[in-house]
């Protein structure tokens, strides 16, 4: 059942829905993290923060016109940078990562500081509102963007304050993250799509959840994130896992039935699944 909704705002709910029409194709990033965020603070009007969002634009648009015709790519991509970090304070949050509020972009706007994957939409979006090409990236255990202008290309750090980043600041940074263990591959700067981007900032909110053994706000994460991919079956199992953990076996059974039925299981999770539907059969006779 969707939440209230102020006059005037679209629901959330429609918003998901929508973008999950889109499947791994481009989306209005910024727009449906603001739908995530928007979850859980029923009521609060989106419209504020549209309005943050295209201010921020129009901040970089300006610092963009004002350079020197002969501008590098770095020049121009170091504008998104400039106005987020340097102006208006976007940073990583370091000391309390693991407050939910980082991973709720309206809290992020609000504290001008979140994750890496909350800052790294932000930065993504303002760069398209330049006409340029901004995707996320598929760095190890850290979250970094890759905006194009033209023919060249900069990766940048939302995290740390919008630092730019060539391959030995990656190969550094890749050596901190994994004390040592990794070295830099081309797989690290793969591109991931929006709906990736956006299920892994879900992910945030719900493991922390889990981990506090809040299984029934974890689930309701959960089911918002199937909203943006309901076709994607390993969420579908997790929901009747979740919903089996937290008693509601006849939900849990269904889900499961449906994802043995449907789903594109491998044989080690398609094997467990039956194990765990057939168990809560039992129970529930």
């Amino acid at each position: 059942m969707s939440d209230r909704t102020a006059p005037n705002e679209i629901d959330p709910e429609d918003i998901l829905r929508a973008a999950a029409g889109r499947g791994d194709d481009p989306l209005d990033i910024a727009e449906t993290a603001l739908a995530f965020a928007a979850k859980d603070r029923p009521g609060v009007p989106v419209t504020r923060y549209r309005d943050e969002l295209s201010r921020m634009t129009e901040a970089v648009a300006a610092r963009v016109a004002s350079l020197a015709p002969n501008a590098t790519s770095e020049d121009q991509a170091a504008c998104v940078s400039y106005v987020l970090a340097k102006e208006l304070g976007f940073a990583g949050d370091s000391a309390t990562y693991d407050d939910p509020q980082n991973a709720n972009l309206m809290r992020v706007i609000d504290r001008r500081k979140g994750l890496p994957v909350a800052l790294g939409i932000l930065y993504i979006h303002v760069a398209r509102g330049q006409g340029w090409w901004a995707e996320g990236l598929n760095f190890p255990n850290h979250f970094l963007i890759r905006i194009r202008i033209g023919a060249e290309q900069v990766i940048v750090d939302p995290f740390h304050r919008g630092r730019l980043m060539d391959a030995p600041a990656l190969r550094g940074l890749l050596q901190d993250m994994s004390n040592g263990k990794a070295e830099l591959t081309p797989a690290a700067t793969q591109a991931v799509s929006d709906r990736q981007v956006l299920l892994r900032l879900q992910n945030n909110i719900k493991l922390r959840l889990y981990q506090n053994e809040r299984f029934t706000e974890g689930l309701a994460v959960l089911e918002r994130m199937r909203l943006l991919a309901p076709d994607l079956s390993d969420l579908q199992r997790e929901a009747g896992m979740v919903n089996a953990r937290i008693g509601n076996l006849g939900a849990a059974i269904a889900l499961l039935r449906d994802y043995l039925e449907h789903g594109d299981a491998g044989a080690t999770a398609r094997h467990e699944t039956a194990r765990v539907l057939m168990d809560l059969e039992k129970r529930l006779n």
